[in-house]
């Protein structure tokens, strides 16, 4: 994904009135990468009760991103009534895999241990990612060596995958080979292998278009689940491609594809939540 896009849309999209940024640069590790942003409702939509939780994680090929260009995904997340939290994480080339997994599940970690400080229920996250955050974030709800060692698992309510690669082996193309060539149990390194019935549920949605994660990444997941009797929700938008389920989120792309509202009503149901009025009227 082409950070001008990104830029472009952080700087054109209106912001979401019903959120607010309450958090910057906080650091969930000692390396300058693993920092996180927050993001809230509005203090007129809260109340006292504590607020379910997503973590974003962005994609880039497991190489690029930063969390400044999804300030758009925190403040329309946030809207929905979610405090939400957009994690950076370390990159190709200075970290190798699986590097980049276990900044994630610290950064889980910090929120477990710190989100209900800035209002959100530390029982209650769901993990969410595009592309590769989108690898990450399900990696990270099904290999036992991420949360589950910590037992972290038990506090996520569900995930939600947007364009991401989860049965890619054998490894054929130059992003895959770079990340993952050199694993020496490369099985290891694909979400449906890990696949279990405490998953938690799923959301995976994918452009019919996409041409770099194919499709048959969240249909083979999504079979994979529904076997082993795990909640999952599949959904393909026909006119989207890569991009477009992570661009439908924000402002001017909405009205191509409910993604926003798809994924919203998925998180309201899963982290036991009644919708706010707001989400009928952002989505």
């Amino acid at each position: 994904m082409a950070f001008s896009i990104l830029g472009m849309i952080n700087a054109l999209s209106l912001k979401d009135a019903a959120s607010r940024p309450i958090g910057r640069d906080i650091a969930y590790g000692a390396d300058p990468r693993q920092k996180l942003d927050i993001y809230a409702p509005r203090q007129e939509r809260r109340n006292q009760a504590q607020l379910p939780v997503v973590v974003f994680i962005y994609g880039g090929s497991w190489s690029d991103g930063s969390r400044a260009d999804y300030d758009f995904v925190g403040r329309a997340l946030a809207a929905q009534g979610f405090v939400t939290v957009v994690v950076d994480y370390r990159l190709l080339p200075a970290v190798e895999y699986p590097a980049f997994l276990n900044d994630c599940a610290l950064a889980v970690q910090w929120v477990a241990d710190h989100i209900a400080e800035h209002g959100g229920d530390p029982g209650r996250i769901a993990l969410m990612g595009h592309s590769a955050g989108a690898y990450n974030a399900v990696m990270l709800a099904l290999d036992p060596s991420l949360l589950a060692r910590r037992d972290l698992l038990k506090r996520v309510r569900c995930v939600v995958g947007l364009s991401g690669p989860y049965d890619f082996f054998p490894f054929d193309g130059a992003i895959t080979l770079r990340t993952f060539g050199a694993v020496r149990e490369p099985m290891a390194t694909q979400p449906v292998h890990f696949v279990s019935p405490s998953a938690p549920p799923m959301f995976l949605g994918t452009g019919e278009k996409d041409s770099l994660v194919y499709p048959r990444n969240t249909v083979a997941l999504a079979r994979r689940l529904r076997v082993v009797g795990v909640t999952v929700e599949e959904r393909h938008y026909q006119m989207l491609g890569h991009p477009g389920p992570l661009l439908a989120l924000g402002r001017p792309a909405r009205p191509i594809a409910p993604v926003l509202k798809d994924v919203a009503t998925f998180l309201h149901c899963h982290l036991e939540v009644a919708a706010p009025a707001a989400v009928a009227q952002t989505a």
